[in-house]
């Protein structure tokens, strides 16, 4: 078992370099152990290559068929199962990060898994193509419901306990980091118990939106979760400088019970889930024919999940924007804008180059987009960002679409980078109005980026200006809120430059 004496810790203390040893014998322990995970999980599966997406983009039942008394049967759910899989990939909530595009992971992504059909033996009646996939969406929704249970419960057995027994982390810092994680598993404990209830003798189901209907209310405790998500990462990613920290997850990472995935992966897997749900249940009702009882309660379930997905991103980013805001530091009085205290969420943010070559983090506001330059951090303090310049409203902005090749200010990229004659992937903005005009041209660190700064930038014009325009008409109460296709996009840019560029 993950345990240690107590009396080994003093003696740690005093030897710092039994660190490695005890972290692989507790690894060791671990990957011995007989924890409930079942084939799927032992499968090995390759890390994650963005932050916010941790969760395979398929994380459905495509893997590794046994062979089964119907051969036909399941020939055709894994035919279906196949075209669900695709259909039903989830996008991750805000407000975790899109990182750039990076070179495709050398290891596999999927876990093997059954689709419903290998569990059949045989039907007393023959079911319609329908039926058949209707069956294996339901139950690829069970046992995602299996999956996630046992990797919730595995995070807390390989890297909550071990952590707080070798002292790698305070049981303060661990609960920031862990947040509410321990109250999800009873929720997902609680519907897998009620869908396996509903299975018959045949191993089939015939209603399942009343089930999800009734459970869906429990999921208002994700709220909880993933507001706290925005600290837990600053937090994990600070005390990964210390190498015990560092050292103890690598060990982890490198071991067969993590399939190559790291905490950070576990710890947003519940947010990933939750995006899951609606798309199930869409695929669900696809196969749901008009006269089955099925066809009133899904809808309004659909409908349901949808508005429990709204309001945690709506207080995730609400979350998110208190966090950054209060890691500004001022230089002058006048840099505190009232846009950047009455704004409610982020847009996106990341690191631009400005013309001189210098990195700034650049944060786009519900309201305001301000330049910053990242500030040294202390080890045991918060992330804090020194603002740069003058904030520049969303209502006063204007944006410039800079071709390839150098820009045409008075400000040039020339001789801030090393071999590169021409610069790609820039764009300008400007602001006059309440302050003295001001321009500055961005570089992002590629095409991709470059749009999703442009489209932000945009967006965040338009909303502004037509809030602006309204003003005068609406209650504080009934300021516009940015379109719900735009919450996949809130706070969830945090696009890091590649190339390391000493500051001027």
């Amino acid at each position: 078992m993950c345990y240690l004496l107590v009396s080994e810790q003093k003696k740690r203390k005093q030897d710092p370099s039994s660190d490695a040893e005890h972290s692989a014998r507790i690894l060791e322990d671990c990957e011995d152990d007989d924890f409930p995970i079942s084939d799927h999980i032992q499968d090995s599966e390759g890390p994650c290559n963005k932050r916010v997406k941790p969760v395979d983009k398929s994380a459905s039942v495509t893997g590794i068929i046994t062979q089964v008394k119907t051969p036909a049967l399941k020939r055709l759910g894994q035919s279906i199962q196949r075209s669900i899989s695709f259909r039903t990939e989830a996008r991750p909530l805000p407000p975790m990060p899109i990182r750039t595009r990076q070179k495709a992971s050398s290891f596999p992504r999927r876990r093997n898994s059954q689709l419903w059909s290998d569990t059949v033996d045989s039907l007393s009646h023959e079911l319609s193509t329908k039926e058949i996939k209707r069956q294996e969406v339901i139950y690829e929704l069970t046992q995602g419901e299996k999956q996630l249970i046992e990797d919730l419960s595995l995070v807390k057995k390989v890297y909550y306990e071990p952590m707080l027994k070798l002292d790698i982390m305070t049981e303060s810092e661990l609960g920031q980091i862990f947040g509410t994680l321990d109250s999800l598993i009873p929720l997902h404990e609680d519907l897998l118990a009620r869908l396996e209830g509903l299975r018959g003798a045949e191993k089939t189901v015939q209603e399942v939106g009343p089930t999800m209907m009734d459970w869906f209310p429990c999921l208002e405790a994700y709220i909880t979760y993933c507001c706290n998500q925005v600290g837990a990462k600053a937090l994990l990613d600070q005390k990964k400088q210390d190498k015990r920290v560092e050292h103890f997850l690598r060990l982890c990472q490198e071991s067969s019970f993590s399939r190559k995935l790291d905490l950070w992966n576990f710890l947003d897997l519940p947010r990933s889930r939750l995006v899951k749900y609606p798309l199930l249940l869409k695929e669900i009702q696809k196969s749901t024919p008009p006269e089955h009882p099925d066809e009133e309660a899904l809808p309004h379930a659909m409908e349901l999940i949808q508005r429990i997905i709204t309001e945690v991103n709506l207080k995730t980013g609400e979350a998110e924007c208190q966090f950054y805001r209060r890691g500004l530091c001022y230089s002058e009085d006048s840099q505190r804008v009232s846009e950047i205290q009455a704004s409610r969420f982020l847009y996106c943010h990341g690191e631009l180059k400005s013309t001189k070559g210098q990195k700034l983090h650049v944060f786009l506001f519900e309201l305001v987009l301000v330049l910053t330059r990242p500030m040294a951090q202390d080890r045991e303090g918060p992330v804090q960002f020194q603002v740069y310049r003058q904030p520049l409203p969303a209502a006063h902005l204007h944006l410039e679409d800079l071709p390839d090749g150098e820009p045409s200010s008075s400000g040039s990229f020339r001789g801030a980078f090393t071999g590169n004659d021409k610069v790609k992937n820039c764009f300008r903005v400007s602001a006059t109005g309440r302050s003295k005009p001001q321009s500055h041209s961005l570089q992002a660190n590629d095409s991709f980026n470059k749009q999703q700064w442009i489209s932000c930038l945009r967006q965040a014009m338009v909303q502004s200006r037509d809030r602006q325009a309204q003003g005068s008409h609406c209650k504080p109460s009934e300021r516009l809120s940015p379109e719900p296709a735009l919450y996949n996009n809130i706070a969830e840019l945090n696009l890091n430059s590649d190339v390391e560029m000493p500051d001027t």
